[in-house]
């Protein structure tokens, strides 16, 4: 099984800065692209920004030049640095990682962390 374990969300004021952290473990043999979508109230969920294995990113276009996605492969971690936050970017925010799993049980699939609440008062 895998496991993703989200950190670093919170209440911060319009403008300011949240770091968000997501780690993966279990039983992995491979990390392909890892994400972070979000979900605000009465909305769907859409993508924030992602990377792939190789360092290529892509960004929705409300968040382009104000949030940075890195990762880690060694730690297997996954990054959302978000700067220059508004109202609009309140909402629960999810880590997704494509993984292939360790044998026995090789399988490719997708994952989602539990959520962490971002929350950016005016």
């Amino acid at each position: 099984q895998v496991q993703l374990v989200e950190s670093g969300g919170g209440l911060v004021q319009a403008g300011g800065s949240l770091r968000l952290s997501c780690a993966a473990s279990g039983s992995i043999f491979s990390i392909n692209t890892m994400g972070w979508y979000r979900q605000a109230p009465g909305k769907q969920r859409e993508l924030v920004g992602r990377i792939t294995s190789g360092g290529d990113t892509n960004y929705a276009e409300s968040v382009k030049g104000r949030f940075t996605i890195s990762r880690d492969n060694a730690k297997k971690t996954v990054d959302l640095q978000m700067n220059s936050l508004n109202p609009e970017d309140t909402a629960v925010y999810y880590c997704n990682v494509g993984v292939v799993t360790s044998p026995p049980n090789v399988r490719a699939g997708n994952f989602w962390g539990q959520g962490t609440q971002v929350t950016v008062s005016s």
